[in-house]
């Protein structure tokens, strides 16, 4: 079953323009689905770099002449490169075609911007758009839902089917927005499948991490410490590594889009908290299995943890789609003040409270030292978190 899609617009944007596309998000978040819908109908050629006949031949075409190696793969209109980051010399290839005015639109597919960003930055500066594709919104996720009418707003589903939005909004907190788990009879399957090596085998194929252990170890901590100020060191010690390995590690992590990390916010050090960080995993399902606690239950005792990475999460997948237009922070004093997300986007600032519990909490604090007012996000309104742009309906 496919689900609409926000990033179908960006992806034609892509290709009505005279860039290469560079399409880039973790295993199993639809990117190649994503694709062959955008270009039904259309004659496309599709090579996988997880597979070596494809590389072969992708690497004799690349020994023709440009003329002749489009030719040679079947002059289509759209030639898609998945897992593009499999072969170094890809971006400098493509390059030389895209420079040689072929009749072509290019899109290289990565589940790593370990390398595949790299190449390209340096091989196609100036000459590549990039869609970063993360799990589904859940606005996306409510199109699988009988009674979430795509023409209704989110007014009327939070007034009118409060009971179901609740539900639903528990079962994605606990199972995550993978595609494939939001539209499976055994998510949990799935996800354990998803949370085994499957998720970062770019990571360890890159040599720099010589055994998984140390992977899921890490990311447990991490899992434990979701919504919490992580120090690096702490991991470091409790890991018995040293902290550059840890950081490397981490990094790995952030660039096949496993996780993310959420910087302090501060203008002013001496009463801020400035070099203090949180780590928060892009689905909260993978989250969820590595820790064996999947449960949609909503007294579980994680649960305001869970909430809190769930809404930056969907709020981080929205600026991600939107091309990273803000920056987002967390803001605490050094009196202990607090604020879990903050939202800067050119000069403009929104601060956000995150609760999973109807308690009230102050805000003067941050409006004091900003002039800015809290908002808060609670789970009766789970279409709070579409803070970038206002929409007709719950569709996007």
């Amino acid at each position: 079953m496919y689900l609409n899609r926000t990033a179908e617009q960006p992806l034609l944007d892509i290709l009505a323009g005279d860039k290469v596309g560079v399409i880039l998000g973790a295993r199993q978040v639809g990117k190649t689905t994503l694709v062959e819908h955008v270009l039904t109908g259309q004659p496309a050629v599709y090579l996988n770099f997880d597979v070596e006949v494809d590389k072969a031949r992708f690497r004799a075409a690349a020994a023709l002449a440009p003329t002749d190696a489009l030719r040679s793969l079947g002059n289509p209109a759209v030639l898609v490169i998945d897992e593009a980051q499999r072969l170094p010399e890809t971006s400098r290839i493509v390059k030389g075609w895209h420079d040689a005015r072929l009749p072509a639109k290019f899109l290289l597919l990565g589940s790593s911007s370990l390398d595949l960003l790299d190449q390209a930055a340096e091989s196609l500066t100036g000459r590549n758009r990039k869609l970063v594709l993360p799990p589904l919104l859940f606005t996306e996720t409510l199109n699988c839902q009988i009674w979430a009418d795509a023409n209704a707003t989110p007014e009327h589903l939070c007034r009118y089917f409060a009971p179901q939005l609740r539900t639903f909004l528990l079962q994605r907190l606990n199972f995550g927005c993978y595609p494939e788990v939001v539209t499976s009879n055994n998510p949990t399957q799935l996800l354990r499948e998803l949370s085994s090596d499957y998720l970062w085998k770019d990571v360890l194929q890159t040599g720099l991490v010589k055994t998984p252990d140390l992977i899921k170890r890490l990311l447990l901590l991490i899992a434990h410490q979701a919504g919490s100020e992580v120090s690096v060191n702490e991991l470091a010690t409790q890991l018995q590594m040293a902290r550059p390995t840890v950081d490397r590690y981490l990094h790995l992590l952030e660039q096949t889009f496993v996780i993310f990390r959420l910087p302090s916010f501060s203008t002013n050090p001496r009463m801020e908290i400035a070099k203090s960080q949180k780590i928060f995993f892009w689905d909260t399902g993978i989250r969820n299995s590595l820790l064996n606690a999947l449960s949609t239950d909503e007294f579980r005792p994680d649960i305001g943890a869970l909430w809190e990475n769930w809404v930056i999460a969907e709020v981080a997948k929205r600026n991600a789609l939107l091309g990273s237009p803000a920056e987002l922070f967390f803001w605490r004093s050094r009196a202990q003040s607090e604020v879990d997300l903050v939202v800067k986007q050119g000069n403009g600032l929104r601060a956000f409270e995150i609760k999973w519990s109807p308690r009230r909490v102050s805000g003067r604090a941050f409006r004091d030292a900003y002039g800015v007012e809290v908002e808060f996000i609670r789970p009766d309104n789970p279409f709070a978190v579409e803070i970038f742009t206002s929409q007709e309906g719950h569709g996007v």
